[in-house]
């Protein structure tokens, strides 16, 4: 798979919980964080806060980088953020509460650091307050459509029938996008980005300890929802667990069938990868697929020579419906009578970076 790194940005009104659920992220053992932070405040409060618990932090406070001129700007931060000597697994960027997100997702996907790819558009919502917020601020409403993922956070401060009522308002809103109902940002990080799988037991040469892994055994202060008593606390988790679908295939697919599905993608659907072999005749590459909501990247490479001719794909998102998305993985398995040609891949060179275009011939 690609090693470049998932650029997640993390959005919403303020006072949604964004630097809530950035602590959450940075106490994930085992897991390289860099963060960029930014506020329009002359004091960076939002940065104080994250500040000691990350590997690495780049904070702008004297404004917000979705208005800078300069694009060069945003891109040295990621240059030192994706640094091999870093470490880094995934770069977070928590936007300003007054943020516009199409400039910041414009800013990453237009990027011409080859360390670094989009991760997707997070954008929170607080359940308690989203009414009054989007009649007083119609541009949160556009902020969604934008959205790959909404997580609708403070979930434990409205009554079930609101939650469910305002999920099926905001579905309406967003469509196949998912919404996540959590409080107190508590998501997976599975959900939003790979986890690697690291021994906790091994020293990093050369290196310090970081704050996360220094504090990763202090537990959260106690908050609503969380009730204590002499035999410990009761955790109640009102977030759905996050869904993944795993396919794999021996005999190649047809690209204009998988195309298809990717553009049409399954409801609730977050995020996709995988490793394509195509049945276009004399083609030796397989394609590594990363898709964040509508944001697809295919990477032409070269199958190495002990390895299978083995497609493989994993859907992630919430609410999935395995059943449908199963059936329309197995229609995108190439059939015998339907021979193709050099033009079948037509659909797949649109979502081929320009610099990989030639990557992987013969």
């Amino acid at each position: 798979m690609s090693r470049r790194i998932p650029v997640l940005i993390v959005a919403g009104f303020l006072g949604a919980g964004k630097t809530t659920l950035l602590n959450r992220l940075l106490r994930t053992r085992n897991l390289r964080i860099g963060v960029v932070v930014n506020d329009f405040g002359a004091v960076n409060i939002d940065a104080m806060l994250v500040a000691g618990q990350v590997d690495a932090m780049v904070s702008l406070g004297n404004g917000c980088v979705c208005c800078a001129v300069d694009v060069s700007e945003l891109d040295d931060l990621f240059d030192r953020l994706a640094h091999p000597r870093q470490k880094i697994d995934v770069i977070v960027v928590e936007a300003s509460g007054l943020a516009e997100p199409r400039n910041l997702i414009r800013m990453v996907v237009n990027s011409d650091n080859p360390r670094i790819r989009y991760g997707g558009l997070v954008e929170l919502v607080d359940a308690e307050h989203f009414p009054e917020s989007s009649a007083q601020h119609p541009e949160l409403v556009t902020h969604l459509r934008m959205a790959d993922l909404v997580v609708l956070n403070k979930a434990d401060r409205v009554e079930p029938a609101e939650l469910e009522r305002l999920r099926s308002e905001i579905s309406e809103l967003v469509g196949q996008v998912p919404v996540y109902p959590t409080s107190h940002g508590r998501i997976d990080p599975g959900l939003l980005f790979d986890v690697p799988t690291r021994d906790p037991q091994q020293p990093r040469v050369g290196e310090q300890l970081s704050f996360d892994e220094l504090l990763h055994d202090e537990p959260m202060p106690h908050e609503h929802g969380e009730h204590c008593h002499d035999g410990g606390c009761d955790h109640r988790h009102l977030h759905d667990a996050y869904d993944s679908v795993s396919f794999t295939s021996d005999t190649d697919l047809n690209p204009r069938e998988l195309i298809a599905l990717l553009e049409d993608p399954p409801s609730g659907l977050f995020r996709a990868k995988g490793v394509l072999g195509f049945a276009v005749p004399d083609d030796r590459r397989k394609f590594v697929l990363h898709m964040v909501g509508r944001h697809i990247t295919l990477e032409p490479t070269a199958w190495s020579r002990h390895e299978p001719r083995v497609s493989t794909l994993v859907l992630i998102g919430s609410g999935l419906d395995e059943h449908d998305i199963r059936a329309r993985l197995d229609a995108t398995v190439h059939r015998a009578d339907d021979p193709l040609d050099d033009h079948a891949l037509l659909p797949v060179w649109r979502y081929v970076p320009a610099d990989d275009a030639l990557v992987g011939e013969g």
